[in-house]
């Protein structure tokens, strides 16, 4: 069990009697001399979910509300060799700092969660987590904002222009900026829903490579497309997103395993599937998804 009673209850204790504790971990924590691995692959596991509020999985709309589970999972796959870090929001990054499970990994903080899952001002994505000045002061290696593109929703241009801004700061830190560029549309009934056809997808790629005064530390995060010809809209570092699980772990691995083929993916940034696969397997799902990364590149 990587999550004992033991540590479970201290990690508590601490939250509880010593704050300051957190910041002693940031200051504290063992750093990666480099953002890629020695193959130049990034293999990071998401845990920014539940900020904003997307807390479901399958039919389980509760599933990663529970946090020792969560943070039991996060355990698990961080040990796993081929992961390379974590992208998640203050409170779990801290938690995981907490519980001595960041030292020599890539740590990337979420920036945007303020977009709540299933509320109206749902596109209006507002910056509510790390911002650039933290990034640097907690000596993390990056930043994450989620950039959903609808052309009807005017709470998309804010969300734009914050994005913009972030990846400006970022880069005038020399951090990554990890940016999630997503095309949506709202149905009939007025629920959003993604856009998974190429031209949409190589649209929001290309609005995305262009934010803030320089891209030269912009990093895109998006779904495998079916048509790998996506890909050829930029040069910029891609990862590839897991996204929630579909119900078929060996179609959702070969999806990612022909994306990561593409010159410019870089690698897999992977959640829900891999943290609550449908066999509960965390090890052997992490395992399956590290050996796609290491046949595609």
């Amino acid at each position: 069990m990587y999550l004992t009673d033991e540590r479970w209850h201290e990690l508590l204790r601490v939250r509880a009697t010593d704050p300051a504790a957190i910041e002693r971990a940031y200051a504290e924590r063992r750093r990666r001399p480099s953002l890629l691995s020695d193959k130049e692959t990034l293999f990071l596991v998401a845990a920014d979910h539940p900020a904003r509020g997307a807390l479901g999985v399958g039919s389980d709309l509760t599933a990663m509300a529970d946090r020792r589970t969560l943070l039991e999972r996060l355990l698990i796959a961080l040990a796993h060799p081929a992961v390379d870090g974590v992208l998640g929001s203050p409170d779990v990054v801290e938690e995981l700092l907490l519980l001595d499970a960041l030292d020599d990994k890539i740590v990337i903080g979420s920036m945007n969660r303020g977009g709540l899952a299933g509320a109206q001002w749902e596109i209006d994505d507002r910056f509510t987590g790390y911002d650039a000045d933290a990034l640097v002061r907690f000596r993390l290696d990056g930043g994450k904002m989620l950039l959903r593109l609808v052309d009807s929703d005017a709470g998309t241009i804010p969300t734009l222009q914050a994005c913009a801004q972030a990846v400006t700061d970022l880069a005038g830190h020399g951090l990554m900026a990890m940016v999630e560029p997503l095309p949506y549309h709202r149905d009939a009934a007025g629920a959003l829903v993604m856009s998974k056809d190429a031209a949409s997808l190589a649209r929001a790629i290309t609005v995305a490579s262009g934010l803030g005064v320089t891209s030269a530390y912009t990093w895109l995060k998006i779904p495998a497309p079916q048509d790998f010809s996506v890909l050829d809209a930029t040069t910029l570092p891609v990862v590839v997103l897991g996204g929630a699980p579909s119900g078929d772990p060996a179609g959702d691995l070969a999806s990612w395993g022909g994306a990561l083929s593409h010159d410019v993916v870089r690698g897999l940034v992977v959640g829900r599937t891999l943290l609550y696969p449908h066999d509960g397997d965390v090890a052997t799902a992490v395992d399956a998804a590290a050996q796609i990364l290491k046949e595609a590149r």
